[in-house]
């Protein structure tokens, strides 16, 4: 990292531990068994530098929300479940996994507030999540309980492989899928309400029924907080069957509460905004005798038990990244406030620094700052000549490669009869390893092919 860094109470106020979680340095907790354990103690900068020192110091890393990232205390702590199973392999798959993977979900059912931990399954990622969901979803079209050209509906930023899954598992079982056609840039709410209420009439034309919708709460690509607790709203109101929301970057990047959103099922990845190793997400199921006979997509011997014990035994297999969720809480409390706050001081990084690059470029961000989560669009310099999506995947790997800056680019389709249209939007992320020099870097790297005439019509296929 480099050296320029602030102190980190700039960014995280640490001086105190007075918050949220009441740490100190003299008391201890009482745990969910009723042991007392100690407080974390809280992190300092240079430690903090320490945890994230296996990250490449000449990349300016501000995509965070493609992979995640892992402190080295936890890769440390992963490391030891590995070796508690390659000892004794018998005992640890007896004896140790099974409470293991349920101190695992407690830790997951109070993050996000949900009722009984038997509504939390531990999976690999939230294309797993989706998988379960919509294998119920086909089975119901299969078995007569819905009828052929009922809806699923899904937002069209959805992330790909959710697309898919949707059309893999419903338009196979004879359903339709209705897309949400979202416009981008985006201004408000009340956009997305809007054409939501749009998909949900076409859905329900010529007398079928809405059966499932699938709701982002941060979409991907473009990234857009979604007000997902006003659409499952609208969706009960309009009485359809299945509500599922897919927050693969949720947990750490928004208020996740399960009795707030009041959706069926609700996943998100732990690895991307959560410090977890990879890979490991939950699915929350809401209790319901109507879910009861969800299924994980591989059959194991646990088929049968209930979805959340199906999950944790899908063969043999490393399940450290699964197990290590309690030794992350750990480190995460070790910032005052916790997850929350990262997660609000994450935003109002990224906000600061997606407008300080578009003050230095003259150009905007793709949504106002309270639809951003710790990750905002950032519009590129037209003259950039981002055309296609192949251009900004080239410009990616580009600054990659000539500048040391790693930043996912979108292509936005242009409106009729724009003039000079921004085209191309940088995704940047915000998580505590990075600096104010990462985004001046980037700033730095556009401003030089600005002004060397570049454009992504001279970089080979």
């Amino acid at each position: 990292m480099p050296s320029s860094h602030p102190p980190l109470h700039h960014h995280f106020d640490l001086s105190t531990t007075n918050h949220n979680h009441n740490h100190t340095h003299n008391h201890n907790h009482i745990s969910s068994n009723g042991n007392k354990t100690p407080i974390p103690t809280p992190i300092t900068y240079p430690e903090l530098r320490s945890e994230f020192a296996h990250h490449d110091p000449s990349v300016a890393r501000i995509n965070n929300g493609s992979f995640g990232s892992c402190p080295a205390s936890v890769t440390a702590a992963q490391r030891r479940w590995q070796l508690k199973w390659l000892q004794q392999p018998d005992d640890f798959y007896y004896n140790q996994l099974k409470p293991s993977m349920l101190r695992t979900r407690n830790v997951i059912k109070d993050l996000i507030n949900a009722d009984d931990v038997d509504e939390i399954s531990v999976v690999d990622n939230a294309t797993t999540a989706a998988a379960i969901v919509l294998q119920h979803t086909s089975w119901a079209f299969a078995e007569g309980r819905f009828n052929k050209g009922d809806t699923a509906i899904i937002l069209h930023y959805a992330y790909g492989a959710i697309k898919k899954s949707v059309h893999a598992y419903v338009s196979r079982a004879g359903g339709r899928v209705v897309e949400v056609h979202l416009p981008f840039p985006i201004s408000s709410n009340e956009q997305i309400i809007s054409e939501f209420r749009k998909a949900l009439e076409d859905g329900k034309s010529n007398g079928h029924k809405v059966r499932l919708a699938v709701i982002d709460h941060i979409t991907s690509m473009p990234s857009v907080v979604i007000p997902a607790k006003e659409l499952v709203e609208i969706c009960r109101n309009e009485g359809v069957d299945q509500i599922f929301v897919d927050a693969a970057h949720g947990i750490g990047c928004t208020k996740v509460d399960m009795k707030e959103i009041g959706a069926d099922f609700y996943t998100s990845n732990l690895h991307k905004w959560f410090f977890c190793p990879p890979s490991v997400a939950f699915l929350y199921c809401r209790k319901s005798d109507k879910f009861s006979n969800l299924h994980h997509p591989v059959v194991s011997h646990e088929y049968g038990n209930g979805l959340a014990i199906e999950s944790s035994w899908i063969g043999t297999r490393d399940y450290s990244a699964q197990l290590v969720v309690p030794e992350v809480l750990e480190f995460v409390d070790r910032f005052e406030g916790g997850i929350e706050e990262i997660r609000e001081r994450n935003h109002e990084k990224v906000v600061e620094m997606g407008e300080m690059l578009v003050e230095a470029w003259g150009t905007n961000l793709g949504s106002p700052p309270e639809m951003c989560s710790s990750m905002a669009m950032v519009g590129l310099p037209s003259c950039l000549g981002i055309l296609s999506d192949s251009d900004g995947l080239k410009l990616r790997t580009h600054l990659r490669d000539y500048f040391g800056v790693e930043v996912p680019i979108y292509y936005a389709v242009p409106k009729d009869g724009e003039v000079d249209p921004i085209t191309g939007y940088a995704r940047i992320s915000h998580q505590v390893y990075n600096s104010v020099d990462d985004y001046y870097k980037f700033r730095d790297a556009v401003n030089k092919l600005v002004n060397d005439g570049f454009t992504c019509a001279l970089l080979s296929d």
